[in-house]
C-alpha cells in the first residue's frame, strides 16, 4: 500500500511539531518537508530531528504549493496553526484542492463548513481530536437529544485549563455548553472560566509542572437549586499524545475518502469513530 503524503502546517508550533514527528515515524505516511507558518515566524526552516522542513510564509504559499503538488502528487494537509488563520487557510486548501484535517480551534466553524461544501475536496474539521473525549461528547449529545430539560432548575459551572499558548476558549467546553443548554441549563460560553496562569494551574488545580506547557483539564459541575444534588463531569488530559493519535487516524480516514472521490463533504471525529 502506498504511503500517504502528509503536509503538517503550523510548524514550529508545539502541536504541529508533535504531529509532524508522529507522521515521520508512522509507516503508513510520508512527511512532506514543507509547512505553512505564520507571518510572525522569522526562520525559513525547522529542523525536525534529522529532517529539515521549509517554512512557508503566507505570501509565498500559492507559488510554493504548485511545486509541492508537482513533486508529491496527492497529499493530505493537517492544520495546527493559529485560530486567526483558520478561515484563510481553509480557503487556501479548497482553492488548491488539498483535502485537510483541521485540528486548529477557533474561527467561524459554520463558514469553514460552507467553504468545504462548495469545494472539490473533503475535509475533517473537529474542535477536538481525542477520540475518547469525542466519544464522551457524543454520549452527552445523545442525552441532550433524548432527555431535553433533564436538568431544569440546575446551575452549571464550567472550568477549563490549557497551556498559556492556547489563545482561544476550549472548543470542547463550548460544545459541552450547548448540550447542557439543551438539557435545560441556561449558560453562556462567556461564563466559561478559562485558566492560563501557570502558577494558579499548579497551586489551585494541581496540574503537574511537567505538563503546564501541554494539558487540557475540564470540569463541568451541575448543582440543584437547593444545593442538595451535585453532578460533576471531569476529563483531564496531560500532554498531547491522545490528540496526535486521533489526528493520524483522521488523516488515514480522510485519505480513503479522497481516494473514493468524495467532494464537498465535511467529516467529524464521530464519523471516524463510527468508521462510516
Amino acid at each position: 500500500m502506498d504511503r500517504i503524503k502528509v503536509m503538517v502546517n503550523g510548524l514550529p508550533g508545539n502541536m504541529a511539531v508533535k504531529i509532524a514527528r508522529a507522521v515521520s515515524n508512522d509507516n503508513r505516511m510520508t512527511l512532506i518537508d514543507h509547512s505553512l507558518t505564520g507571518p510572525e515566524i522569522e526562520e525559513d526552516e525547522y529542523l525536525l530531528d534529522s529532517t529539515s522542513v521549509r517554512l512557508i510564509q503566507p505570501d509565498q504559499r500559492d507559488h510554493v504549493i504548485t511545486r509541492i503538488k508537482e513533486v508529491n502528487g496527492a497529499l493530505i494537509s493537517i492544520d495546527f496553526t493559529h485560530p486567526s488563520a483558520v478561515t484563510d487557510n481553509a480557503d487556501f486548501y479548497c482553492r488548491h484542492h488539498l483535502p485537510f484535517v483541521m485540528g486548529t480551534t477557533g474561527g467561524n466553524r459554520e463558514e469553514l463548513n460552507t467553504r468545504v461544501e462548495g469545494s472539490e475536496i473533503p475535509a475533517v474539521i473537529a474542535p477536538n481530536m481525542a477520540k475518547q473525549i469525542v466519544g464522551f461528547q457524543a454520549m452527552m449529545e445523545f442525552a441532550a437529544e433524548t432527555f431535553p430539560g433533564l436538568f431544569d432548575g440546575y446551575t452549571l459551572s464550567v472550568e477549563e485549563s490549557h497551556q498559556q499558548g492556547k489563545a482561544d476558549t476550549s472548543g470542547t467546553a463550548k460544545a459541552m455548553v450547548t448540550y447542557f443548554n439543551r438539557l435545560g441549563v441556561p449558560f453562556s460560553e462567556e461564563d466559561i472560566k478559562k485558566e492560563r496562569d501557570t502558577s494558579l494551574q499548579q497551586q489551585n488545580w494541581g496540574i503537574p509542572e511537567s505538563y503546564l506547557t501541554g494539558h487540557a483539564w475540564h470540569t463541568y459541575t451541575l448543582d440543584s437549586s437547593d444545593r442538595t444534588v451535585r453532578f460533576a463531569f471531569t476529563h483531564n488530559v496531560n500532554g498531547r499524545d491522545v490528540y496526535v493519535l486521533g489526528t493520524l487516524d483522521a488523516a488515514v480516514y480522510l485519505n480513503e475518502k479522497a481516494l473514493r472521490g468524495e467532494k464537498g463533504k465535511v467529516f467529524s471525529m464521530i464519523d471516524i469513530l463510527k468508521g462510516v
